[in-house]
């Protein structure tokens, strides 16, 4: 017997049909005798009409009142799954994330997992129930609700996995595996029969909508065995684990992301020390820096190029209005049409060349590249936001299509 956690997400349980179909796919697994845990996000679009429902009150919500008001999409779906499960002859319960044991930091909208007391689940898995989980939530030391942030479900799932030693990790999405590209956009995209933890945490990071980055994380701290695939193909899905064939493909993955902008502070002097004075007063206000870029000294000042997160744009030009003179620069500028356009692939550190490659694919399809960034296994250019689609097709070719 086998502890299986699944997860679906918002389209898996989107309407009464595809309900059906979930409590289909979980029946059968406890049918073949595994103890079974779900994990459940809001349905569809939920969380969303959730969110305006609040803007048609006021457009500056008390966070602590969003986490009560968003928490809500999860539990009408996981009660509704456990009736699902009911019928069709099994025993089920539904829990929230408090009652499933989950206990967070106190920061509303964006919690953070600080444990999971298995009790509950572990007392109604030993009485027979399939336990259907609410993800995305939690309760804090005042027994507050709190949120883990959008795409959260996948970090309950995972966290539940951790924390019981289940066996498998299944999460399930609109798409059978995870793909070198979108799909969706990409028509020669391939479907990964396995990827690294690493790899996987790169993909997510870089924009890939398949697995939250923070729950690939968790994954590989705690070796939880993962695999993602779809809960209407009926397809095998792809693994996500520590070690895979690194004689494999050279890439497996070009990602685009376009929630961030582009920040320009010109005419910083060049002095030691200053760059520290920058990124720290950025990383007081908990602003994530991706793409760094500094030019060439020219009369004794450079200028200094990063990008941020979309939504820390406002807090980013509040620093640095705040902070001008200490800095000592002569201005910003930000670029908000720009898009970052990345390949991904352990198969690059023994590769020589690659770079050249991708920025030659980018040069025959016309496109300028704005900055660069680099590790191991990943290379990220940025360019303009009009050239992102057409960015990510050249690069797929040139490496996945050879």
């Amino acid at each position: 017997m086998a502890l299986v956690v699944m997860k679906f997400g918002g389209s898996s349980v989107a309407n009464r049909e595809r309900l059906f179909n979930v409590a289909g796919i979980v029946t059968r697994c406890a049918a073949e005798g595994n103890e079974v845990v779900v994990v459940v996000s809001a349905q569809g679009d939920t969380t969303d009409d959730l969110i305006e429902k609040a803007n048609e009150i006021t457009h500056k919500a008390p966070k602590r009142e969003m986490d009560m008001l968003l928490s809500t999409g999860e539990q009408i779906s996981a009660s509704l799954l456990a009736m699902a499960i009911d019928s069709l002859g099994f025993k089920a319960i539904s829990l929230t994330g408090g009652q499933a044991g989950f206990r967070t930091s106190s920061a509303h909208t964006s919690a953070r997992i600080k444990k999971v007391n298995t009790e509950r689940i572990r007392s109604e898995l030993d009485n027979n129930n399939i336990v259907v989980v609410t993800g995305f939530q939690g309760v804090d030391q005042s027994e507050d609700i709190t949120t883990l942030g959008r795409g959260g479900s996948d970090t309950s799932a995972v966290a539940i996995a951790a924390a019981m030693h289940a066996d498998v990790c299944k999460i399930f999405t609109d798409v059978d595996g995870v793909y070198t590209a979108d799909p969706r956009k990409i028509r020669n995209a391939k479907k990964l029969k396995e990827i690294s933890f690493d790899e996987m945490l790169e993909i997510a990071s870089l924009g890939a909508q398949v697995l939250l980055n923070r729950s690939v994380e968790l994954a590989q701290k705690y070796n939880v065995k993962l695999e993602v695939l779809s809960s209407l193909s009926g397809n095998p899905g792809t693994i996500v684990k520590e070690v895979i064939d690194l004689e494999g493909m050279l890439i497996k993955g070009v990602t685009k992301d376009t929630s961030f902008v582009s920040v320009s502070i010109m005419e910083i002097p060049d002095q030691y020390g200053v760059a520290f004075k920058l990124f720290s007063l950025l990383g007081a206000k908990g602003i994530n820096v991706d793409v760094i870029l500094q030019s060439v000294a020219r009369d004794q000042t450079r200028d200094i190029s990063f990008t941020v997160p979309s939504a820390d744009l406002d807090t980013v030009k509040a620093v640095l209005d705040e902070n001008a003179r200490a800095l000592g620069s002569s201005g910003y500028a930000i670029d908000d049409d720009v898009a970052k356009v990345s390949i991904v692939g352990a198969g690059m550190m023994s590769h020589a060349g690659v770079a050249a490659r991708m920025f030659r694919a980018l040069s025959d399809a016309g496109i300028n590249i704005k900055m660069i960034s680099t590790s191991e296994i990943k290379i990220s250019v940025i360019v303009a936001r009009k050239d992102a689609d057409r960015a990510v097709e050249a690069v797929h070719d040139e490496f996945i299509n050879e």
